[in-house]
């Protein structure tokens, strides 16, 4: 695979960030690799391990000269950057993001894109719940899907630019509107992760059972929902916060399956609750089918974060 991109700059180096990293080192896709992170010890963590080459406190130095500008920074903050690296884009730059709400990204950030920087907003639908520099391997992206949600106007070229980008870090790519993957996410991601909030919540507040019953006797389903519950909170608030009413329309169609569900539970209804949770075993098997997950019982998890090797040997 020969070089995408001579300079690419990451804006955030956390799970997505450093696996962009690897996965560019992997494919021999960036000439460098430059970042900078809200705190110098991400930074400094970032440089040890090989991720980048430079690393820079603000944003705007990292963007200089950049010919693919990544924001891996939680949905909330790609405004606010997008306004202060604006004066150093190159002209001809890629802008784009990892965000998994796309609407609110695209209102936030297109304001303060100069003429000639071509932003194509971004969602590799891909992860873990840990988070920070050391997390990221170049395995994350493959065989997952990313989602590019381009503007009519924007230049048909760095989108399929940006496309093989993604497909050489392993991803399969779909290109649909920013309302269109805001609505999808919502049930597919964004309502599970509440619930999953929501449950490990009621059972640590009940008082019936101890604090230490929850921990001790967690089955399976719970322990699951917890591992989906350690996401970073801070991404979580601002997905929330910015696909507000997505969220509130799935959850409301969620609210009223659910009550089915208890209706069924009180009456007795047998019948009703084996249909429906055959109906969702048969979702399952295609998520397997689809090759988005696998059988195991460790649901395909056990992958670590690859050893970094820096940029510049990768060169030698």
């Amino acid at each position: 695979m020969k070089v995408m991109f001579d300079r690419v700059a990451l804006i955030g180096i956390g799970l997505i960030g450093s696996s962009i990293s690897h996965g560019c080192r992997r494919g021999g896709l960036a000439g460098s690799i430059v970042g900078s992170a809200r705190t110098p010890a991400t930074v400094e963590t970032a440089m040890r391990l090989g991720l980048i080459e430079q690393g820079f406190v603000t944003a705007a130095e990292a963007v200089e000269d950049a010919d693919l500008v990544i924001l891996c920074t939680p949905v909330g903050l790609c405004g606010p950057i997008a306004k202060e690296i604006a004066r150093s884009l190159k002209p001809g730059a890629i802008l784009t993001d990892v965000g998994s709400v796309k609407a609110s990204i695209v209102k936030d950030v297109s304001p303060h894109v100069p003429q000639g920087v071509h932003f194509v907003p971004g969602h590799p639908i891909a992860g873990t719940e840990q988070s920070g520099p050391e997390a990221g391997f170049a395995e994350l992206f493959d065989g997952r899907w990313c989602i590019l949600t381009p503007e009519p106007h924007t230049d048909a070229a760095a989108v399929e630019k940006l496309k093989k980008f993604w497909e050489a870090l392993g991803s399969k790519v779909e290109i649909m509107t920013p309302e269109h993957h805001d609505l999808v996410l919502a049930i597919t991601s964004h309502v599970p992760h509440l619930i999953a909030y929501n449950i490990v919540n009621t059972a640590a507040h009940l008082e019936r059972v101890t604090d230490s019953e929850v921990i001790k006797f967690s089955a399976g389903g719970f322990r699951d929902f917890t591992r989906i519950a350690a996401s970073d909170p801070i991404m979580w608030r601002d997905v929330f916060l910015n696909n507000k009413e997505a969220v509130l329309d799935m959850l409301g169609r969620f609210t009223e399956d659910l009550t089915m569900l208890q209706r069924a539970i009180r009456f007795g209804d047998g019948e009703t609750l084996h249909r429906l949770f055959t109906e969702a075993r048969a979702i399952r098997r295609n998520i397997i089918q689809a090759g988005q997950d696998i059988a195991a019982p460790d649901f395909g998890r056990t992958k670590g974060p690859a050893p970094a090797t820096p940029p510049s040997a990768k060169r030698k």
